[in-house]
């Protein structure tokens, strides 16, 4: 009977040697990958967040501004509309 409990006790053992193996494998195969993963992004042409954030600024502001020119140029075009126009040269002799 000894011996069955010693044998249950050494296998119990090594199970669990093998599942401290397996899990130290897995880390090291996450922070692998994780690693290639960084240098495989790094090579690529991504932005920062920071860089992304400037740009989408810059667009809103141009848009804005290009808004209000367009308002500007239907102000001076209704303007224009309005104004008499000079006589024609046709009539003149």
């Amino acid at each position: 009977m000894q011996s069955q409990n010693r044998m249950f006790d050494d296998l119990v053992k090594m199970m669990n040697g093998v599942a401290g193996t397996m899990a130290g494998m897995g880390r090291e195969a996450e922070g692998s990958m994780r690693e290639k993963m960084r240098e495989w992004v790094g090579g690529m042409d991504f932005v920062s967040r920071e860089e992304f954030d400037a740009v989408k600024a810059m667009a809103a502001a141009a848009r804005d501004e290009n808004e209000a020119l367009a308002r500007r140029i239907a102000v001076l075009e209704a303007g224009i509309n309005k104004a008499p126009k000079p006589p024609s040269r046709e009539h003149r002799i």
